[in-house]
C-alpha cells in the first residue's frame, strides 16, 4: 500500500465544473464573503474606537468577529478562486491547514456563543453580582480557554485524520478539506477516527447545547416578569434570532460530521456545509451587533474617531 506521502494534492470537487455555473458560484461567495468581512470588521473598529463599549459584552462580540473573519476566510477564498480560475487542486499542506483552520475557529464560534449566552445570563438574571462575576480577569480566561483549548482540539483532529493513507482517491466531494469527506477516500481502516468524532462531537455538543438552552430557560423566565410589553418584545426579539443561528449551527455541523451514510449525498453534504461555514460569520454581525443601537451610533461614529486619531 503507498504511503500518504505519494499523496501531494486533491482535488476539491463540491461545485459544478460548468464554466457559467462557477462564475455564478464566483460572483455569489465574494460578494458573501466581503459582506462578512466589512461586516466583521466594522464591528472590531468600533469597539476598539469606542471606550464606552470597553465591557464584557462586546469584548466576546469582537472576539466573535475576530473568529468569524478567520472562519470564513478558512475556506471561501480557495473556494472563489477555484471557481475563477477553473482550478480545484489543493496542495496537501493546504488541505492539513485548512481542516486544522476550520475545526479552531468552528469550535471558537460554538465556544464563544455559549459564553456569550452565559454574559447575558449574568446581566439579565443576576444584574447586581453582574460586574462581580463578569470581571476582566474573568473574561479574559474565559475567551484565552476557548481559543486554547480549540486549538487543542482542531490539532488532534488534524493528526489522526492525516495519519490516515489515500491511496486509490483523492477527490473530495466538497468545496473545501472536511474530514468526513476526506474519511470518505481512504483506504484505511477509519473507525477510530469515526468513534473519536462521534464521542467528542456528542460530549462537546450535549455541554455547549444544554447550556446555552438553559441559559435562555433562565433569560425567558426573567423576560416574562417584565411589566413592560416593549421590553419583552426587545428581549425576545434579541435572543430568540440568537437561539436561532446557534440551532442551525449546531445542527448542520452535527448532520455532516455524524450522519449515516444512508443520509449522506452530494448536495445534502454541500447544503450543510455552506450552513455552517458560511451563514454564522454572514449573520452574527447583524443579530449580535447591527440591532444594537450602540453598535450603530459607534459605526457611524468611525470616520470622525479615525480622523481625530490622525490629526
Amino acid at each position: 500500500m503507498p504511503n500518504q506521502s505519494t499523496v501531494t494534492e486533491f482535488l476539491l470537487m463540491g461545485f459544478s465544473s460548468d464554466r457559467e455555473e462557477q462564475f455564478s458560484y464566483f460572483v455569489i461567495f465574494l460578494s458573501i464573503y466581503l459582506i462578512a468581512l466589512v461586516g466583521n470588521f466594522l464591528i472590531i473598529v468600533a469597539v476598539a474606537l469606542n471606550h464606552k463599549l470597553h465591557t464584557p459584552m462586546y469584548f466576546f462580540l469582537v472576539n466573535l468577529s475576530l473568529s468569524d473573519i478567520c472562519y470564513i476566510s478558512a475556506t471561501i477564498p480557495k473556494s472563489i478562486a477555484a471557481s475563477l480560475w477553473n482550478d480545484q487542486k489543493i496542495s496537501f499542506a493546504g488541505c492539513v491547514a485548512q481542516v486544522f483552520l476550520v475545526f479552531t475557529f468552528g469550535g471558537s464560534e460554538l465556544a464563544l456563543l455559549t459564553i456569550m449566552a452565559y454574559d447575558r445570563y449574568v446581566a439579565i438574571c443576576h444584574p447586581l453580582q453582574y460586574e462581580l462575576i463578569m470581571n476582566w480577569d474573568a473574561c479574559i480566561q474565559m475567551a484565552a480557554a476557548s481559543w486554547i483549548s480549540n486549538i487543542i482540539h482542531s490539532s488532534l483532529h488534524t493528526a489522526i485524520t492525516f495519519r490516515l493513507h489515500f491511496c486509490s482517491s483523492n477527490i473530495i466531494g466538497q468545496y473545501f478539506c472536511d474530514i468526513p469527506q476526506l474519511l470518505k477516500i481512504s483506504c484505511t481502516d477509519t473507525k477510530v477516527n469515526q468513534i473519536l468524532i462521534l464521542a467528542i462531537g456528542i460530549t462537546v455538543a450535549s455541554f455547549c447545547g444544554g447550556f446555552i438552552f438553559v441559559s435562555y430557560g433562565y433569560i425567558f423566565s426573567a423576560v416574562l416578569r417584565i411589566p413592560s410589553v416593549q421590553g419583552r418584545y426587545k428581549a425576545f426579539s434579541t435572543c430568540i434570532p440568537h437561539l436561532t443561528v446557534f440551532s442551525l449551527f449546531i445542527s448542520t455541523d452535527l448532520f455532516s460530521y455524524m450522519s449515516p451514510k444512508a443520509l449522506s449525498s452530494t448536495t445534502m453534504d454541500l447544503l450543510s456545509a455552506v450552513l455552517y461555514t458560511v451563514l454564522p460569520p454572514l449573520l452574527n454581525p447583524v443579530i449580535y451587533s447591527f440591532r444594537n443601537k450602540d453598535i450603530q451610533e459607534a459605526v457611524l461614529k468611525i470616520p470622525k474617531r479615525i480622523r481625530n486619531l490622525l490629526v
